[in-house]
């Protein structure tokens, strides 16, 4: 994988709210030089720990912690495998599969023989986990994977299929802290075992009612309401032959068959088609079984050198009658008598709405271009951005809804080729001879890329690239005849069009397939129009392409009701056809803005407490909640352009808001401020850290935090350093770019000493009502709320594997600190594989590991207690994955929780936190200066959770944060397990409070902070990776695939013995993350 350039840090400094709107952005806090696109795709592992010395605390907020304590003040905690007692493989009971997750489902939901809460007690463990069984599509396993316990799990693993070493400090009898939690008592909780078959018998909860806190308000939502059509559809089966994979082919073929035989053979009817096997119709076609021939002229892939005469191609198209889609239970589902979504109406309706805008502009997903819909913007490198908008039809309260928004996205311009690579290169190509990174880059960007020749007049004949020619165009040559004459193609070109190449140094284009290549020289070529990049952009381009999506509620809303018009659905003679009328008004639907939560700062503070004003406040006047300790630290300096005395200067400067804004930091450094060249940075800076150390090892201290100031641009140097740090010296470091150097401001050190603080081992602030016991669910009992995240490396990265990250808060009742594990795993697999394992030791038996495992055990050696309720809040799953994420995480869940103690089963709270979506909520009066933000957003705290939400099921729109620019994007919370039986009002101001305290910045945030921590965790482990990641598929594998290093035993063999599991390993062939240092893993290194 190449490493990614950062032209600024993961929000480093920077308050991470500084970007928190922006359209199309997909992660609420824009950390600087976070492409938006590529967020879904960002991953990150790292976090495996608990936070430095988060022992429990009780009361200590009137004055700063005690004296004694190493770093931050509190008393050390070992984590995950870092004490002996911690290093046992089976938990007290045997663990078997089969069986259901015990579980209590909101009023025993729809039929499918749910049972209701409230029956008699959990049935016994070994019954709970036949939620897996349920056939997966898509070639997801049923059962987890063989997992590395804490000690086993880490380090460089060698191969699975060697025989693990057993480790003479795990014993099979339960370790002391296993033993604590069987001894620490559980109120016993009511519920009913329920065996879900598949998971089609698996219900989400239901709504448990509508919200009622808050001031109330309406806002108008980019919904517009659509009738259900009263037709009678026919769906037929379509088959064309030969066979072609293009669904413009496929197009083009059933056009020409509609435009011959609508009028005869078809009855009169208009079908709509999917572009592949299915066609639909508004009432039957006057047959069961037709078969038609068509004829299509070619346009593409001509010989060179034949007549011009263009290639016909003849389709043999089968129709036959398939079934009737009812819409008689999409409507009984709608009203919500009916809990199954019919997604094959659904399909239907969207086919239907589809079928006129792609004809007229370029379909990419679910989402139309065209450069008549807006202004092409120039990208940069060859590329330019096309505006759009998406369009989906979604069953809400209201009843059928059509979702459409403004987008944009990249598209190749349709340049002439030379012109093309001299943008991609930046110079003129004609000045020097290309280097082999130039051709390397020239066939990366022009490959696959369609192309039109120029040299013949008005025949265009069409092409695909497929590669470049090893030699220039002036040593190729080729065979003219059948004895083997051969012929330059300067020579061709001139005899046969009377063209003169120019360009003669340059390659020519391989067009056609490899067996026999065509040559199409560079300045006879053009590319063809409305072709979509779909490689990663790089950060200017990104940068570009924001610019151009990033709009004001005002304008957004404007262009949206103008893209609505535009459509004239009510003209569309497909929806005419079926029936289907489209509302011109965006929906208004109720609200209601939730309150701010009060937040605790010290109390040696000036001001005790805070209430934040429309979604941010400061630190002027407050102290940390709980200071942490810098007594050690070093400087080093990586841009040329800072002298030392700047470096000085800014550390003093740095040092002093620290101390202000309530740590304990020493203003003096270990040793001077040195500058390395970025080019040195591993042998350096490992030299200046053990020089360090081997000035402080005299007085017996540690190293505290290392400061490290980097150039604006800096390439892969920010990512080498983080790895160095984490996984080689064991410090934390904060990184600082020069431009903010220079600048000094206030503000930005602030936000730095925010950074700072957790990343030593402090708390930034609190909840009041954490404080004061009065968060419902929450506060009444010991709460462990978990965030998990799949980051997935960008398009065009084929091999790099997947990152995920777990995080869980380690303190109670405030709920404010985390600690995380990270785990690398198969590419672009939705799954969190790490959860929880089991594995066969040939001495020990079965073991059982596990990222689950792992944060239960440190909560409770952080908190004296085990968790007595779980809220699980998982980020990125589309509506396609929500019962395959449920069944096999909620089922892995259970299992962690048995193997630490039979019979110990928490209830859990599953919810999906998802940004990717397409509602955008806009103020019904724009002009209302209350019911808007600066950035004319709406406020935050603002929850929906009727009329554009679920039919039936407990889910709810919340924007958490205030805009800045652009238009916010709510989060939208899905959930999809509720054991503790939350109310509307209890999820909705849980999660709200929560986004007052991310750590970073004084802010609320967009998503609730345990995802947010785990997207940031994950995005920290890409760095970790090692930069060539082998496309053979030939690397190492090992049980512990990947884990970022949990415990001591760094090193240790692969767990898995030979043919010790059944299960297919998913993570085969992923080559693991390096272990993170200990101390590093039990603070918020990523913040």
């Amino acid at each position: 994988m190449v490493r990614k350039r950062r032209t600024e840090l993961l929000g480093e400094g920077q308050s991470s709210g500084s970007r928190e709107t922006g359209a199309g952005q997909g992660r609420g806090g824009g950390q600087p030089g976070q492409p938006v696109q590529q967020q879904q795709a960002q991953q990150e592992g790292g976090y495996q720990g608990g936070g430095r010395g988060w022992g429990p605390q009780r009361g200590g907020y009137g004055g700063r912690s005690g004296g004694g304590a190493p770093r931050g003040g509190m008393a050390p905690q070992q984590y995950h495998g870092g004490a002996p007692e911690y290093q046992q493989g089976r938990g007290p009971q045997q663990y078997q599969r089969g069986g259901a997750p015990g579980q209590r489902q909101r009023g025993g939901i729809a039929g499918r023989g749910i049972p209701s809460s409230g029956g008699p007690s959990r049935a016994p463990v070994p019954e709970l986990h036949q939620a897996t069984q349920a056939p997966y599509q898509s070639g997801v396993m049923t059962q987890p994977m063989p997992y590395g316990s804490p000690v086993e799990s880490q380090g460089e693993t060698s191969s699975s299929s060697r025989e693990p070493e057993p480790s003479p400090s795990l014993s099979p009898s339960p370790s002391p802290v296993e033993q604590q939690f069987q001894q620490l008592n559980l109120q016993p909780e009511v519920s009913q075992a329920i065996q879900p078959a598949s998971s089609k018998s698996m219900r989400f909860p239901l709504r448990p009612g509508k919200g009622s806190t808050g001031t109330k308000c309406i806002v108008k939502a980019n919904h517009f309401f659509a009738d259900l059509p009263d037709k009678d559809l026919h769906q037929y089966d379509v088959s064309i032959t030969p066979e072609v994979t293009s669904r413009g082919v496929n197009r083009a073929v059933m056009d020409q068959l509609v435009k011959l035989y609508r009028e005869s053979l078809l009855g009169k009817r208009l079908p709509a088609y999917d572009g592949r096997k299915s066609l639909y119709t508004a009432g039957a076609l006057p047959f069961v079984s037709k078969e038609f021939k068509i004829t299509l002229i070619d346009e593409e892939e001509g010989n060179q050198g034949n007549s011009g005469a263009r290639r016909e191609r003849e389709f043999r198209v089968v129709i036959k009658f398939a079934a009737r889609a009812d819409l008689h239970h999409l409507g009984m589902f709608l009203q919500g008598r009916q809990a199954d979504a019919p997604q094959e109406a659904l399909q239907v309706l969207d086919i239907v709405l589809r079928e006129l805008p792609t004809t007229r502009y370029c379909p990419v997903g679910r989402s139309f271009y065209s450069p008549d819909l807006g202004r092409r913007q120039p990208l940069g490198e060859g590329l330019e951005s096309w505006r759009g908008f998406y369009q989906s039809i979604r069953p809400t309260q209201m009843g059928l809804s059509l979702n459409i928004d403004m987008s944009s996205t990249a598209f190749i311009e349709p340049l002439p080729v030379i012109e093309f690579v001299t943008q991609l290169l930046y110079r003129d190509v004609s000045s020097r001879p290309l280097s082999d990174a130039d051709r390397v880059k020239i066939k990366k960007a022009l490959r696959g890329v369609k192309v039109e020749v120029t040299h013949r007049g008005n025949m265009r004949r069409k092409y695909r690239i497929s590669g470049l020619t090893s030699q220039a165009t002036r040593e190729l040559t080729f065979p003219v005849d059948e004895r083997g004459t051969m012929k330059s193609v300067v020579e061709y070109f001139q005899e046969t069009y009377g063209f003169v190449i120019h360009h003669i140094q340059l390659p020519c284009l391989q067009v056609g397939n490899q067996q026999r290549p065509n040559y199409l020289p560079m300045e006879v070529c053009k590319i063809v129009e409305g072709q979509r990049y779909s490689k990663r952009l790089n950060e200017r381009q990104i940068t570009a392409l924001l610019k151009v999506t990033c709009q004001r509620p005002q304008e957004r809303e404007r262009d949206i009701l103008q893209t609505v018009r535009h459509n004239a659905y009510a003209d569309d003679p497909y929806a005419k056809e079926f029936g289907i009328k489209i509302s011109e008004k965006l929906a208004q639907v109720e609200a209601r803005i939730l309150p701010a939560p009060w937040l605790k700062y010290h109390d040696s503070g000036r001001e005790k407490d805070c209430l934040p004003q429309v979604g941010q406040w400061n630190m002027m006047n407050k102290k940390m909640v709980n200071g942490g300790t810098v007594n050690n630290w070093i400087c080093v300096n990586f841009s040329r352009n800072v002298k030392d005395v700047a470096v000085r200067d800014f550390c003093q400067e740095l040092a002093q808001m620290c101390s202000t804004s309530g740590m304990n930091f020493n203003p003096l450094p270990v040793l001077p401020p040195i500058y390395i060249r970025p080019d040195q940075v591993e042998r350096a800076l490992k030299a200046r850290f053990h020089e360090a150390m081997t000035h402080l090892q005299t007085q017996k201290k540690e190293l505290d935090l290392l400061i490290v100031i980097l150039p604006d641009n800096n390439g892969s140097l920010y990512g080498d350093l983080k790895r160095i740090c984490e996984t080689d010296l064991g410090i934390v470091s904060q990184c600082c770019l020069t431009k903010h150097v220079f600048k000094l401001s206030k503000q930005y050190l602030a936000n730095v000493a925010l950074k700072i603080n957790v990343k030593v081992g402090g708390r930034n602030t609190v909840l009041v009502d954490a404080l004061s016991r009065r968060i419902p669910l929450v506060s009444d009992r010991p709460t462990i709320i978990f965030g998990a995240d799949v980051t997935h490396p960008h398009p065009g990265e084929d091999s790099s594997p997947s990152i995920a990250a777990v995080v869980a808060s380690q303190d109670w009742p405030e709920v404010t600190k985390y600690a995380g594990l990270v785990s690398a795993q198969a590419h672009r697999q939705e799954l969190i594989q790490d959860l929880f394992k089991t594995w066969q030791d040939p001495t020990r038996g079965t073991v059982t590991g596990g990222m689950i495992k792992e944060l239960l055990i440190s909560f409770r050696r952080a908190t004296g207690q085990k968790p007595q309720r779980i809220i699980f809040y998982r980020d990125g799953v589309s509506e396609g994955q929500f019962y395959q994420v449920l069944l096999y995480e909620l089922d892995a869940i259970r299992r962690a929780c048995a193997s630490l103690e039979s019979n110990y089963q928490p209830p859990v709270t599953f919810v999906v936190v998802q940004k990717r979506h397409h509602t955008r909520l806009f103020a019904n009066n724009h002009n209302d200066r209350n019911a808007v933000d600066r950035s004319g957003n709406i406020l935050p705290g603002t929850v929906v959770d009727s009329k554009i939400c679920h039919p039936t099921e407990f889910d709810f729109y919340l924007c958490s944060h205030a805009g800045i620019q652009g238009t916010s994007r709510p989060a939208h919370y899905h959930v999809l397990w509720d054991e503790n039986n939350f109310t509307a009002d209890g999820l909705q101001s849980l999660t709200n409070n929560l986004c007052y305290t991310y750590a970073r910045c004084t802010r609320s945030v967009s998503i609730v902070p345990p995802a947010y921590y785990a997207h940031l965790a994950a995005f920290r482990a890409r760095f970790y990776m090692e930069p060539e990641t082998s496309d053979s598929g030939s690397m190492t594998s090992s049980a512990a695939a990947g884990r970022g290093g949990v415990g001591p035993g760094a090193g240790v063999r692969s767990t898995r013995a030979p043919g010790s599991s059944g299960n297919v390993n998913f993570n085969a062939n992923v080559r693991p993350l390096p272990a993170l240092k200990e101390n590093v893993k039990r603070v918020m290194f990523y913040c």
